[in-house]
């Protein structure tokens, strides 16, 4: 109940800023009937047809981007129904793209009456996290239902973990409700045990993302983009990336400069969020450049990609693919106070990637690419503009770095066949023995699933 209370004053006091993004982004309108009162019979027997299910949680565009590969292999190990459910409208909208419309829904909010009203209708043998959504009404009332609470791909940061730190009378009853935690690296398996998880219910199986990454920029999805945006082989692609406020006016500046002494250089920005669109796009105008947007111009054009001219991508779901356009890459996400972007898309097609100084999102990935020697980490727009120019002035060294990088990414894969593995075990009835066994993880590469004692 007091959960329930705190919601309704968070709600209350966020009720002017949800407002206004309804009226003027048109966010938070889709999805309220699930959002606020969870789903229905009638809505999970059109998903399920009337059985139980494994229920996956992913919050948004990046938890999305995660799941296809672990439910493909999923479900060569279950006949159970998978379910998804997203928290944003560009996620619900990606995955209705990747899954279908018929096993998709919006989460309930962490409402008691919402979250027991949609697990009493799907009833799920599992409910699965990716990464890190831990709602207390969510985690208590499935187990109370006896659905156990699974994180896939878990991060837990320092920072967060102080965070909760602060309210461990609150969050550690969640933190000991999980039933099993595949962490991404050794630095979560600590954060968790230190929030009150059960080592004996934690297992390092890597990150997921290690499996998501792209590796071959011959398919068709690169190939089109690559027409659509008139690249030809004398054109050296720089794409900016999950960008943020300030990042790309910063890349327009150095855009500006490079292009000076680099004609062959050619931009394209990707925002992060979409409500940011036409702001950027302004931002382009005004520096005196011609725009392409992704959105208006569907159709491949016949001409060359002009030198005096930005690509912005302004669509969603569409960044993997256009990393494998790109001879050069910044992610975004790390000049400012966000945390960093994923950066083993660009990596996984060999690019030559840099990134920001704040990437404590993916401080793991980041220091193993840096490593590697597979990345480089700037820290302002002058270090852009030097990065940019040597990769140009000196091809063997962008070409050493995106050997680097694809040569890590490949030496990491597996964490989804560990996943799945372990996700398929839970799945079977509980043996009868004589004495209660601890639960192990699956027989993984000792590199990537170490525990730690």
């Amino acid at each position: 109940m007091l959960a329930n209370l705190l919601y309704l004053m968070a709600l209350m006091l966020l009720s002017p800023v949800i407002l206004y993004r309804m009226l003027r982004h048109g966010r938070y309108r889709r999805g309220v009937r699930q959002k606020l009162w969870g789903l229905s019979n009638a809505q999970t027997k059109i998903m399920t047809g009337g059985k139980r299910c494994v229920w996956i949680h992913a919050v948004s565009v990046g938890e999305v981007n995660l799941l296809p590969r672990l439910i493909s292999q999923l479900e060569g190990v279950t006949t159970l129904p998978i379910v998804v459910s997203t928290s944003t409208d560009t996620g619900y909208d990606l995955a209705v793209q990747r899954f279908g419309s018929q096993r998709v829904f919006f989460c309930p909010l962490d409402f008691t009456w919402a979250v027991r009203r949609t697990l009493r209708a799907l009833d799920p043998a599992q409910l699965v996290l990716a990464e890190l959504e831990l709602w207390p009404n969510l985690i208590r009332i499935a187990a109370q239902q006896g659905c156990p609470a699974i994180v896939v791909n878990g991060r837990l940061s320092e920072r967060s973990c102080r965070g909760y730190q602060k309210f461990r009378k609150l969050t550690e009853t969640i933190f000991r409700s999980l039933h099993w935690v595949a962490c991404q690296d050794e630095t979560s398996f600590r954060n968790f045990v230190a929030c009150g998880t059960d080592p004996q219910r934690l297992q390092v199986t890597g990150s997921l993302k290690f499996d998501d990454a792209p590796h071959d920029r011959d398919v068709p999805e690169v190939k089109q983009r690559k027409v659509w945006a008139g690249v030809d082989s004398s054109h050296q692609v720089w794409v900016v990336g999950s960008t943020q406020e300030g990042e790309e006016q910063m890349a327009i500046a150095a855009f500006l400069k490079l292009r000076l002494r680099h004609p062959q250089l050619r931009l394209a920005l990707v925002p992060r969020h979409q409500e940011r669109f036409d702001r950027v796009a302004g931002l382009v105008t005004q520096a005196g450049l011609e725009l392409r947007r992704r959105s208006k111009v569907q159709m491949p054009r016949s001409v060359s990609w002009s030198s005096n001219e930005i690509i912005l991508i302004d669509t969603i779901g569409e960044l993997r693919h256009w990393w494998g356009v790109a001879d050069i890459a910044t992610v975004g996400g790390s000049f400012g106070d966000r945390g960093g972007q994923n950066m083993l898309e660009p990596a996984g097609y060999g690019c030559a990637v840099s990134f920001g100084p704040n990437t404590r999102n993916f401080k793991e990935i980041a220091d193993r690419l840096i490593g590697a020697k597979g990345a480089w980490r700037l820290q302002d727009g002058e270090e852009l503009i030097g990065f940019v120019d040597r990769c140009i002035i000196e091809p063997s060294f962008a070409a050493a770095l995106g050997t680097a990088a694809q040569q890590l990414v490949h030496q990491h894969r597996g964490a989804v066949a560990c996943t799945v593995e372990r996700l398929h075990r839970e799945l079977q009835p509980p043996k009868i023995t004589a004495v209660a066994e601890a639960p192990t993880g699956p027989p993984c590469d000792d590199e990537v699933t170490r525990q730690i004692a």
